[in-house]
């Protein structure tokens, strides 16, 4: 059997093996990420606005950022040791909240009124809040994996457990930037001049993009190390360079947010240290790939 076929099966394992649960949010990940391209496509077509609350681009990333994120928590979760209960409970939560979000931003960018930081009328403000009280549900869901995460001992390699780890704890780290980009915006939009909060709470948006992908990043590795001959040492050892690089390119993105310095205009220094990370991240899926086209494994 070829590597790709191992690979294929492997994936496949994820849905045969998996849960009522797990199959709706794979499926259901697949349909809100197809509306994010759905969306992409109309708005390149139709030549509109990639800027300001009420441009498609907001139902686009969110529908494909949703959509990836769900398939990537459904996949990730069927690693980790939780109860049929509890997986119910987790992922069926965020798989609900995560239809809801994306169903209620799209919906607002087609009657053209923002979806965020909207209190113009009662039913937008009804809107506004279910939107930032989705984000409180999902914050408590992902904390329940991530305790899970770290309650999982021997179920996994050493290299996947870090990785599992690393990565839901990063993807908490962006719902709580999340959760600071709805506090600046709510505070702004009930001040005297409402339309300041679509600037003002966008400062933070690079280190929330940046953060809520290393969920997939890592323990996508993680996978792939595992199709190679590494030693259970090596494969940790190239997850724990990813961590690093990883890491790097976090923090110095959240600085710059914070700072309210643009990573294209970023000083020299912060900039060099965004490419180390790269670099650094990219050295750890080099060394996987190489092994895998390389060093294929003969289990």
């Amino acid at each position: 059997m070829t590597t790709l076929s191992r690979m294929t099966r492997s994936l496949r394992r994820s849905w045969d093996e998996g849960i009522r649960v797990e199959r709706i949010a794979f499926v259901v990940g697949a349909v809100l990420f197809a509306s994010g391209l759905a969306h992409l496509v109309i708005l390149i077509v139709s030549g509109g606005t990639w800027t300001g609350p009420l441009s498609l681009r907001k139902p686009t990333t969110f529908g494909l950022s949703f959509g990836l994120t769900l398939a990537t928590v459904a996949w990730v979760a069927h690693l980790i040791r939780l109860t049929d209960r509890g997986r119910n409970l987790l992922l069926g939560g965020f798989t609900a909240t995560c239809v809801v979000e994306t169903g209620l931003v799209s919906m607002q960018a087609w009657r053209g009124v923002p979806s965020h930081f909207n209190f113009e009328t009662g039913f937008d403000t009804v809107v506004s809040t279910v939107l930032a009280g989705g984000g409180f549900v999902i914050a408590i869901t992902i904390t329940g994996m991530t305790l899970a995460a770290f309650r999982s001992v021997g179920a996994q390699s050493d290299a996947m457990r870090l990785a599992l780890r690393f990565g839901f704890v990063t993807l908490l780290v962006a719902l709580g930037v999340g959760a600071a980009m709805i506090a600046t915006g709510s505070t702004a939009a009930r001040g005297p001049d409402p339309e300041v909060a679509y600037t003002t709470a966008g400062f933070l948006k690079p280190a929330h993009a940046v953060t809520m992908h290393a969920i997939l990043v890592i323990p996508a590795l993680a996978w792939l190390l595992s199709f190679t001959r590494w030693s259970d040492r090596q494969q940790l050892k190239i997850i724990q360079l990813s961590v690093v690089g990883y890491s790097i390119l976090s923090l110095v993105v959240l600085v710059e947010s914070v700072t309210h310095t643009s990573p294209l205009a970023a000083p020299p220094l912060a900039m060099a240290a965004s490419a180390l990370g790269v670099a650094v991240l990219a050295a750890a899926g080099a060394l996987g790939l190489y092994g895998v086209a390389r060093r294929p494994s003969r289990r």
